[in-house]
């Protein structure tokens, strides 16, 4: 067997040093033919290179051993490289046959979700484009330029607790926390959004309008007790966790475990593990602070479609009728394609589709202590009581 060697394949931001075999990632065609001409060639130099000990039914005997030879192998390469053509580009495979979809994948970039106005019609960066807008990224999302304006602004967007925010809190971290990334996909798309194709959310129905305002008033009231906030002060979910998975702050990884009938999906947000099998059991009917997610195989995809969310579940402010498929296509060795698609009658217009390329990483995952430093959630409450006993001064 034909030893691995060492490759260094980069991914995204970061390299990591992976054993890739030169022949399982040479074309099928080029194995076929350098097998056939290996073979030949050592079976002209044994038949031409004269015996120690002439006998001439080894003289017989050795030309037709080497065709034998040559034919077994020649059969058995190809139907190796027949499988691995008919299989797509993807030629890393489970023992069961299916993508090898685990592993540690990281999802940062500064692509927006919704492709800005400045692009209009532009569904697509040019390559002279991409370094210029991702800089341009980098430095409108940095926490520490222009800070004073930026309080400003989150200061006037409204309440909180009943009191407007304080403009010490109005930026509560500075850039050194953030971890937004520093690269557009690799698509060089414009905007996550792919369908519709003007890459924007479509707008709320009517119901969807009131929730998200009856939502927004909750949140700004005088907080009640710790089931009053949401779910990400709560420690519950939230974020980038998903589902579905989208780009935020931070601790946009996701370490992928994949077994004959189940698949793991592990946040390092929140720290927020989805356990999806894979056998065709149905969704029941109890309903789930992530949804329940039930998934299969669609050639060399991983469809994964989820339902049955709770009423206090909310991405960007759903209903509990969320419905969501969501697609894992390992596109290459160091690229997984993760696309999901929205459907909520009840809060949007029409359903609306995200494309976000991930990347492997070689950097681990770190526990995600929520609780543990969960300071804010005690600050929010005393601060509550204080204006209730103001209030009744």
């Amino acid at each position: 067997m034909r030893q691995p060697t060492e490759k260094t394949v980069p991914v995204g931001e970061r390299t990591r040093t992976s054993r890739i075999s030169r022949l399982s990632t040479a074309a099928p065609g080029n194995i076929f033919l350098t097998t056939v001409g290996s073979y030949v060639a050592t079976c002209q130099l044994v038949f031409l290179l004269p015996p120690i000990h002439y006998n001439p039914q080894i003289m017989l005997i050795r030309p037709l051993t080497c065709l034998t030879s040559a034919i077994a192998f020649v059969l058995l390469m190809s139907t190796a490289a027949a499988a691995q053509s008919g299989r797509g580009s993807v030629s890393l495979r489970t023992s069961d046959g299916h993508p090898d979809l685990s592993g540690i994948w990281d999802f940062r970039t500064v692509t927006p979700l919704e492709r800005p106005d400045e692009f209009a019609d532009k569904e697509f960066l040019s390559e002279e484009e991409v370094a210029a807008y991702a800089q341009e990224r980098v430095l409108a999302s940095n926490a520490d330029l222009n800070r004073e304006e930026k309080k400003r602004v989150t200061t006037d967007r409204g309440q909180v607790n009943g009191t407007r925010e304080s403009r010490d809190l109005a930026l509560a971290y500075n850039d050194f926390w953030w971890d937004r990334g520093t690269v557009v996909v690799e698509t060089r798309r414009t905007s996550l959004v792919v369908d519709p194709p003007n890459g924007r959310i479509p707008p709320l129905t009517k119901a969807g309008a009131e929730r998200a305002a009856v939502r927004l008033q909750i949140n700004q009231r005088p907080t009640e007790g710790p089931e009053d906030r949401p779910l990400g002060e709560r420690c519950i979910t939230g974020f980038n966790s998903g589902p579905p998975m989208l780009p935020a702050a931070y601790n946009m990884n996701v370490h992928i475990f994949q077994t004959t009938d189940h698949v793991v999906l592990l946040n390092e947000m929140v720290h927020n593990a989805r356990i999806i099998p894979l056998d065709g059991r149905n969704h029941g009917t109890v309903p789930q602070w992530t949804g329940v997610s039930r998934g299969h195989w669609e050639g060399d995809t991983l469809v994964v479609e989820t339902k049955n969310f709770l009423r206090e579940t909310s991405f960007r402010n759903s209903s509990k009728n969320l419905h969501l498929i969501e697609r894992f296509q390992r596109s290459s060795e160091g690229s997984l394609l993760y696309t999901f698609t929205v459907t909520d009658p009840t809060t949007w217009t029409q359903p609306w589709t995200v494309e976000l390329p991930m990347r492997l990483s070689d950097l681990p995952i770190f526990e995600y202590a929520c609780h543990e430093g969960n300071y804010g959630m005690e600050g929010t409450l005393s601060g509550a009581r204080v204006i209730e006993r103001k209030a009744g001064e």
